[in-house]
Order: C-alpha cells, then sequence, then structure tokens
C-alpha cells in the first residue's frame, strides 16, 4: 500500500504547482465580470439635462449626461466637461472618479454645474420612461430627468 501511494504522490505533485494558477486565472475572470458596467441600453446613448430636484435647468443649458462605452460617463456640467467611471445594474446607478475642466462660468451656470455634479455623486438608481432617464438621488425629492438625444 505504502508503494500505491507514492506513486500516486508523484503523480499528484505536477497538479500542485498547476492549482495557484488555475485558482488565480478563475479569480481574475470572475473578479472582472463582478463590476457591473453600463447596460447595454445606455451604451451609445446621450442625454440632455432638463431639470434637478423638479427646477428646470437654465435656459440655453448645455449640461448633459453620456454613456460612451461600457463603465465610462461623460458629459457637460453646465459650463465645465466631465468624465468618470458608472456602475450601473438594472436599477442601481453609481457614478464614480469624476473628473472635469475648471473654467469660469457665467452666470447661474457655476450654481447649476454644481447642483448637478453633487447630484451625480449622489445617484442611487435609474429609470428609463418614455425617452427620458431619471436619476434618482440621496437627498433629492424628485429625480434628475433628462431627455434623449437624438
Amino acid at each position: 500500500m505504502n508503494n500505491s501511494f507514492s506513486h500516486l504522490r508523484g503523480t499528484l505533485r505536477p497538479l500542485a504547482w498547476c492549482l495557484p494558477a488555475v485558482f488565480f486565472t478563475l479569480a481574475a475572470c470572475a473578479g472582472a465580470s463582478s463590476a457591473p458596467a453600463a447596460p447595454a441600453a445606455l451604451v451609445g446613448t446621450q442625454w440632455h439635462l432638463e431639470s434637478i430636484n423638479g427646477q428646470p435647468v437654465m435656459d440655453r443649458s448645455v449640461a448633459s449626461l453620456q454613456f460612451p462605452e461600457p463603465g465610462r460617463v461623460a458629459g457637460n456640467g453646465s459650463c465645465n466637461t466631465f468624465v468618470g467611471a458608472v456602475a450601473i445594474d438594472s436599477e442601481s446607478i453609481i457614478f464614480r472618479q469624476m473628473a472635469s475642466t475648471k473654467m469660469a462660468c457665467m452666470g447661474g451656470a457655476s450654481e447649476q454645474e454644481t447642483r448637478f455634479m453633487e447630484a451625480l455623486r449622489q445617484a442611487q438608481r435609474y429609470q428609463v420612461i418614455d425617452g427620458h432617464l431619471l436619476i434618482h438621488v440621496q437627498g433629492m425629492d424628485q429625480p434628475l430627468r433628462f431627455m434623449k438625444k437624438k
């Protein structure tokens, strides 16, 4: 019996060297798929901001949001452009790693941009209804409301 165990141990030794590689490969694959990105329905879409917490945006506002590729977001805050990461699943939406240009804003654009960008940082869930994107924000009674750009 000892001889058969020695033979088995010699057969399993090369496999023991492979197991860590297999484990790390599987873990990397699982990790890559666990970070949700933008669902296909949002990828490639562009949206124009209409209101923040029920208040209409300024006339001729350029505030916008777009999803150029899975996991990425870009747009215009009201006078500065921004980019960042976005994690989206069936209902939830989280914006992170947001960066923007720092140009001086004229008139009320600065205040509107501050409200818009803060709202994105506090976003919790979203809905797409009749050509509108609604982003529900923690601490706001009404969602950010966007109209789809054509």
